[in-house]
């Protein structure tokens, strides 16, 4: 009889999960109350980051004049930006229903809860459905958080997920936090020509981050007439007649016509009885897992965001292949454990910003030893007939065997050139393997190579 594996939850970490276990022979169900595809993969990051390249695009044409151009001033047809985001959405969530049918994975549309360790019920349209299970994947993502004293109503006070499709562009918004998800949406609305406000908890909008790489993004913003309200906090917002006004505890208040929270998530655990399977949450909601995914109960697993790990697509999809080799055994063979401090991440702003692996900071905290090494994209012959020779790549190594141990990337392109030092880092590659790679010119990547000498 084949193994029976349900995964609650259609998401990057339930499909890859899901499609693997299926090739290796498990009998999958997927059960999904949202979007196949997964809802903050479908209804925010991918939106986000399509109308994220829309900015871009119109920020580019504003440089056109130094490349020997005439330059121009597009507009934006809201109705085709829509028609774009709800195509790419569409595609995406048909590719992938058609790829998990094709596995021979049944998908159940409706909403789960455990109602004993090796049982589920499905809440469906047509009724009740009882669902019992060997192992089972608890993928459901999280949403996104709203605080106790506001209350979202889709149209002048946002989450970011009302942000799209966009029916209007606002006149002027106030973003209230300044981590990823909010200095996305500053540069979002700064490049479609919104008044842009932000409210930074911290004295740096992404804390935590590279600080350089913090201050380069900060002064596009002020460049652009962002306003920061640095060291403030949120804590009332009223709505009025033509827009909302925003008030902080140290007294300062910010007036615009919109204004959107991006202050974090919440994952989806709640409704999901997982009490009734003996799974343990901590004091966040989130499910707490091993370096298998594995929960307290070894038939139970957990992956992407409602894991608590790193809220990437990235890792959930790694997980969620990892998670089908240990319900299928082959966790017995040599296999490599995930390692979080090694994941790459990326910030769509403009310039892009991209890390991996031991921050500079992070290092001096610990007491490290370590190289830094920092070339300027000013010196890159490609950012120079790119017209755009914004940011730097640094790199940081052991000083004694040169390993590479971690970079980060401001500038054109940082998302896909962090790819290089990500992969030094997860195959502890040296600085000299980077020198010595014959890579293209004129090219960006010649400063990764820079970097390392």
């Amino acid at each position: 009889m084949a193994h029976r594996f349900v995964i609650i939850g259609g998401g990057p970490a339930g499909n890859q999960a899901a499609t693997y276990a299926a090739r290796l022979g498990a009998e999958v169900v997927m059960i999904e109350r949202d979007v196949v595809g997964g809802a903050a993969h479908l209804w925010d990051c991918i939106p986000s980051k399509t109308m994220i390249a829309t900015g871009g695009a119109i920020s580019f044409s504003r440089r056109i004049g130094g490349m020997g151009l005439a330059e121009t001033t597009p507009t934006v047809d809201i109705e085709s930006l829509n028609r774009r985001i709800s195509g790419i959405k569409d595609h995406m969530r048909d590719d992938t229903t058609e790829l998990l049918v094709s596995q021979g994975v049944e998908i159940v549309l409706g909403t789960a809860r455990f109602t004993s360790p090796h049982t589920v019920a499905v809440a469906t349209a047509e009724g009740e459905r009882t669902i019992e299970f060997d192992s089972a994947l608890v993928a459901t993502g999280t949403r996104p958080r709203i605080p106790d004293w506001c209350h979202p109503d889709g149209d002048r006070i946002l989450t970011t997920r009302d942000c799209y499709p966009p029916r209007v562009f606002p006149e002027s918004v106030t973003v209230i936090g300044s981590g990823v998800t909010g200095v996305e949406f500053v540069h979002m609305f700064a490049s479609f020509g919104a008044e842009v406000s932000l409210v930074v908890s911290r004295q740096q909008v992404l804390p935590g981050k590279d600080p350089e790489a913090a201050a380069i993004l900060e002064d596009n913003f002020l460049s652009r007439g962002v306003r920061l309200l640095k060291g403030a906090r949120a804590t009332e917002i009223e709505r009025n007649d033509d827009g909302v006004v925003v008030r902080c505890d140290d007294g300062r208040q910010v007036r615009s016509t919109h204004a959107v929270f991006a202050i974090g998530s919440v994952p989806n655990t709640d409704g999901l009885d997982l009490a009734a399977a003996g799974v343990e949450v901590d004091g966040g909601g989130y499910v707490p897992i091993n370096h298998h995914c594995v929960t307290n109960q070894p038939h139970i697993y957990a992956a992407g965001d409602v894991s608590g790990k790193l809220p990437l697509s990235s890792v959930a999809s790694v997980q969620g292949r990892k998670v089908a080799e240990h319900v299928m055994g082959l966790h017995t063979v040599e296999h490599r454990h995930l390692d979080y401090d090694k994941a790459a991440s990326a910030i769509f702003t403009e310039p892009e910003i991209a890390d991996v692996g031991l921050a500079e900071a992070e290092a001096f905290a610990l007491g490290r030893k370590i190289r830094v090494t920092k070339v300027p994209f000013a010196t890159t012959p490609k950012a120079l007939i790119n017209n755009d020779p914004r940011g730097f790549v640094k790199i940081i190594s052991d000083p004694a065997t040169g390993v590479v141990l971690g970079g980060s990337i401001v500038g054109q392109h940082a998302a896909e050139l962090i790819s290089v030092i990500a992969l030094a880092v997860t195959a502890n590659l040296t600085v000299t393997d980077i020198v010595e790679s014959l890579l293209v010119h004129p090219a960006l990547a010649e400063a990764l190579a820079q970097a390392a000498e």
